[in-house]
């Protein structure tokens, strides 16, 4: 049974001000608490009705069997999956490493959907480094740590300057933009960064000056854009192929 304490400090994970403040998130569904129990993440806290069962829970002390009211109360999900956990964020302590084919570069993505979606498509892909604007939705957010489908375990997040970042760098620079070069046609043989800007206002204007080779997906219907997950799938797939 939850205490008002542990209820009250549960829901306040949902806010990214006390997720900073305490480093801690949520993740929610047998599928993703289960990888969580057996990646390098430090779980803290597990919350699960009694028709969730685990072999992956190694330490029986820090689950909490409560009921499915209870378990309404600090889900984040409309319908509740068995199992809430509480896990300490992780972020990695070293330089995002620029050697694979294709490092990720998000510029100002809003959309939690958007955001796992992509860290989904780089984990499918094995790009395991995104470098993200300090204004990019927070990865440890519920909604982006349920779209992953637990493909955060395995890639690593950075949040940066991007101008700073870009002005560092020497390596090629793609940029998706409307009038770039047909990913159909473009091919890279060297380890790129690939640009993916904001969902309605694209790449902003003062990241134009880093990108050396513009990119499109070229269409033949009447839609004004695509959707930013939707985008870097295509754009990584054929990058990579």
């Amino acid at each position: 049974m939850l205490s008002k304490n542990e209820l009250k400090y549960i829901q306040s994970l949902c806010q990214k001000k006390q997720r900073q403040a305490t480093g801690m998130f949520l993740a929610e569904g047998p599928k993703i608490v289960d990888e969580l129990l057996n990646s390098h993440f430090d779980v803290t806290n597990v919350y699960a009705t009694d028709d969730w069962q685990s072999p992956k829970l190694r330490d029986a002390s820090i689950l909490t069997r409560v009921s499915a009211f209870e378990l309404e109360k600090i889900s984040t999900l409309q319908t509740p999956q068995q199992v809430v956990a509480v896990a300490r964020q992780y972020w990695p302590s070293a330089a995002p490493e620029l050697d694979q084919k294709i490092t990720l570069v998000l510029d100002g993505i809003q959309d939690p959907g958007n955001l796992g979606t992509i860290i989904r498509i780089a984990d499918w892909f094995g790009i395991t480094e995104i470098v993200c604007s300090l204004d990019t939705v927070d990865c440890y957010n519920p909604k982006v740590v349920q779209a992953t489908m637990g493909s955060f375990l395995r890639v690593n997040i950075w949040y940066e300057d991007l101008s700073a970042f870009l002005a560092k760098q020497t390596m090629p620079v793609l940029g998706a933009l409307l009038n770039g070069q047909s990913v159909y046609a473009t091919k890279i043989d060297q380890p790129s960064l690939l640009i993916i800007g904001n969902e309605s206002k694209g790449i902003r204007e003062h990241l134009l000056p880093y990108i050396n080779q513009p990119i499109s997906i070229p269409g033949n219907g009447g839609a004004e854009s695509l959707n930013a997950g939707v985008a870097t799938g295509i754009l990584v797939s054929h990058l990579l192929h």
